[in-house]
């Protein structure tokens, strides 16, 4: 591990979680839990299977994750993250939040995991009806199915299915989190390809008021975007 040898708080910090994939393995572990390698590696396409391993040592000399045999029968080894990577929970939720002005021209390479959708939903969504009946959406982008669950004034998000969802939203990463995020309607997301099936009123009970919408994204870059 590299320091930058300066006597700094912010350079102190980047010395532990400044590599590179060190704060996507802490966005993973925050946003599933304890994590087998391989669920690790899964959620995290294109790092390498020893720098993987390498960046766990690193966290984990660092104390920032702990390792713990799970009892039968998953008896495999699990990476948690300790107080100490909790912490850096504010931190990578305020780089999505500032990340999300890029999403609007995704690269043709980028690949997407439907966990991925949790601090869009949680930044943005909100019940408006706590009093009405629990509800599920499910996003579906490509092979991964994302749930939103609705009911008494919050909204949480988990990745799976529901048997019978009340309202699914099947189509392409980009015009999810556009809809998400407020910076597209529900007419110019279906209008681009996003299907919409179920109880559509459930969208005007969580999407965000237009003056609660993403700024930073303008509809023509949406419109001309792929994922």
């Amino acid at each position: 591990m590299r320091s930058y040898g300066q006597y700094c708080s912010v350079a102190k910090a980047l010395d532990i979680v400044g590599d590179r994939w060190t704060l996507l393995i802490v966005r993973e572990l925050l946003l599933r839990g304890a994590c087998r390698y391989t669920d690790l590696k899964n959620g995290l396409p294109g790092i390498a299977t020893n720098l993987l391993a390498d960046r766990i040592r690193e966290l984990e000399a660092a104390g920032l994750v702990r390792r713990e045999e799970a009892p039968p029968p998953v008896a495999t080894t699990l990476v948690h993250l300790t107080e100490a990577g909790a912490e850096l929970e504010p931190v990578v939720k305020a780089l999505g939040w500032w990340g999300i002005r890029y999403m609007a021209q995704p690269a043709d390479t980028d690949v997407f995991r439907g966990q991925w959708f949790t601090y869009p939903v949680e930044f943005f969504l909100r019940d408006r009806d706590p009093d009405a009946p629990a509800a599920s959406v499910e996003l579906r982008a490509g092979a991964d199915s994302t749930v939103i669950e609705v009911s008494g004034g919050e909204v949480h998000v988990r990745v799976g299915s529901v048997p019978r969802p009340d309202l699914v939203l099947t189509g392409r990463p980009l015009l999810i989190n556009a809809l998400v995020t407020g910076q597209l309607s529900v007419a110019e997301v279906t209008a681009l390809g996003l299907e919409i099936s179920g109880d559509a009123s459930l969208l005007d009970r969580i999407l965000p008021d237009p003056e609660d919408a993403y700024p930073n994204s303008p509809e023509s870059e949406l419109s001309g975007a792929r994922l």
